[in-house]
């Protein structure tokens, strides 16, 4: 008797199982169907505005040490959270970002989101290693409105084999945009000490005996700077890689060609950029470079430049802005300005590049995320209109008014982004301060908010500013091109230097020798090779053949 009831029960559970399984898939696919059907009614309709109000905190990898704005201190950030329910807990490397990113890719620890430069290996790493998500994907599911706000240019440029993006660009610029806005610059800048270069006759520095000539007369002149030794000549930080102002940005003020019967060309060994390298040289003999420039870091270099140290340098535009407003506040007769600086031997102007369709850097969500359906909305948010306006506008009312239908930023705002942008940022943070997924396209119709200190070196660039993406390259992390790419520029990294510090012409021609068949044996000439067939892909792909 025990036995047959344990076999009815049994059946009876049976039974009820499966017509539980049953029902759950019924309610399974009216779930699925209610969560497929949804995005074709929310599509018009951001996902952020829906959870606002549902509070979540994503940690925001940014692989750059320098950046040190904070989230939810400023007026810009705590509005952003209030109107996504998103807050932002910034992670920042103090050291070596390479090292720092890797150590966490290692150990399957990113954060929810990174932000990284496009052409960091790690960006085509980070998709092929699964360990983010398709940006696609996460729109479909959860955010369709994302298509709406996105464009549609670039994510077709960051598709990759398999039909999915899985990043989306700051500051990316097709050549389209160069044809149809004639205020696209360049962050590429000769820059000179205003009151300086003013007392010393404004002396022609485009060729090599005019450089040395005014440098002669700046220190003749000025030999110190508020009881600190004038350093003539100024530039970026060396890296393993080399030095910006010594190799690619002096490069684009020669307007040295980036290809050459439609190869890609060597740059670093054209005469023309030699012929400035020796001068360069020549002016270290003279005592014009100071050892100092080959180990400061970007804190000193920045500290020196608030101080007025430099006499000239070739730097980047944007990243004076600290400084410069410094010295505005204290004399605006003592900023940094934009001036002709080296020229070929012909007089060229220079070809100075800005951003094209990669951008500058790129915004990856980790597969790690503990809220990828709010990453998406954020994202979506930040590079629609409204999120545009906030990060660079501000708030109507508060940063700026509306004067004839056209944005305009208070005075007294204004005033402090001029003379301080570090105290601007903290009590603000608007003008860009969260530039991550920046869109400088878009951003352009509601006129700048650059004034003086900063509008001239950015305007200086206009007619020199140049589509030059066709001749980005990027190798594939680990493959042997890559390996030998990477070996290539540390090996140019310790040659620069030396090059710099020759004790004389044939000794740096020797040392210019050595590194040019040491990049043989290491296989430059695959690398020429390869970079042509990315250049003629890149071309194809703009329509630019």
């Amino acid at each position: 008797m025990n036995r047959r009831k344990s076999y009815f029960f049994y059946i009876i559970l049976i039974i009820s199982i499966v017509w539980l399984t049953g029902c759950q898939k019924t309610a399974d696919k009216t779930e699925e169907s209610k969560r497929v059907e949804e995005p074709a009614e929310t599509a018009n309709e951001p996902g952020w505005k829906k959870n606002a109000l549902n509070k979540v905190t994503l940690d925001w990898y940014i692989n750059f040490s320098w950046y040190t704005t904070t989230w939810g201190e400023n007026l810009i950030s705590k509005a952003i959270t209030e109107e996504t329910g998103v807050d932002i807990n910034f992670i920042v490397p103090t050291g070596n970002e390479m090292e720092k990113l890797n150590s966490m890719i290692a150990s399957d620890t990113l954060p929810d989101l990174i932000t990284l430069g496009w052409w960091d290996m790690q960006a085509q790493e980070l998709p092929k290693k699964n360990l983010v998500y398709a940006l696609n994907k996460l729109a479909d599911e959860y955010d369709p409105y994302f298509y709406k706000v996105a464009d549609g240019q670039i994510i077709d440029w960051y598709k990759n084999g398999d039909g999915n993006f899985y990043c989306y660009p700051s500051s990316s610029f097709s050549p389209d945009d160069y044809k149809n806005n004639k205020k696209i610059g360049s962050n590429q800048n000769f820059l000179v000490r205003k009151d300086i270069y003013e007392a010393i006759g404004s002396p022609d520095m485009t060729t090599p005996e005019g450089f040395i000539a005014a440098c002669e007369k700046a220190v003749a002149y000025f030999p110190e700077v508020d009881n600190k030794p004038l350093i003539p000549i100024g530039s970026d930080e060396f890296t393993i890689h080399g030095c910006n102002s010594f190799d690619k940005y002096l490069h684009n003020f020669l307007s040295i060609p980036y290809e050459m019967n439609g190869e890609y060309y060597d740059r670093y060994t054209d005469p023309e950029y030699i012929r400035w390298l020796k001068t360069f040289r020549k002016l270290n003999e003279m005592g014009y470079i100071h050892d100092e420039i080959f180990i400061d870091k970007r804190m000193q270099l920045e500290e020196k430049m608030a101080e007025g140290r430099y006499f000239c340098l070739l730097y980047q535009g944007s990243d004076i802005q600290t400084p410069q407003k410094t010295l505005y506040a204290k004399d605006p007769d003592k900023i940094y300005i934009a001036v002709d600086g080296p020229k070929n031997s012909k007089g060229e102007d220079p070809t100075l590049p800005s951003a094209g369709l990669n951008g500058w850097t790129v915004t990856f969500i980790s597969k790690n995320c503990k809220y990828p359906d709010r990453a998406i909305e954020f994202l979506s948010y930040f590079i629609s209109e409204r999120g545009q306006k906030m990060t660079y506008l501000g708030i109507e009312g508060v940063t700026y008014d509306d004067v004839d239908g056209k944005p305009v930023m208070k005075p007294k705002i204004k005033a402090l982004l001029n003379t301080d942008r570090k105290k601007f940022d903290e009590i603000y943070g608007a003008d860009n301060a969260f530039w991550m997924l920046q869109d400088n396209v878009m951003q352009s119709k509601w006129g700048t908010n650059e004034g003086e200190p900063m509008a001239q070196l950015k305007e200086w660039t206009y007619p020199y500013a140049a589509y030059t993406a066709q001749y980005d390259v990027i190798f594939e992390n680990g493959t042997d091109i890559s390996n030998a790419y990477s070996q290539i520029q540390q090996e140019w990294g310790k040659t620069l230097p030396r090059l710099l510090l020759a004790d004389s012409e044939k000794e740096f021609d020797i040392i210019l020798e050595k590194f040019k068949k040491k990049r043989i044996d290491l296989g430059y000439d695959k690398i020429l090779e390869e970079s042509t067939k990315q250049m003629n892909e890149t071309k194809k792909k703009l329509g630019m053949e």
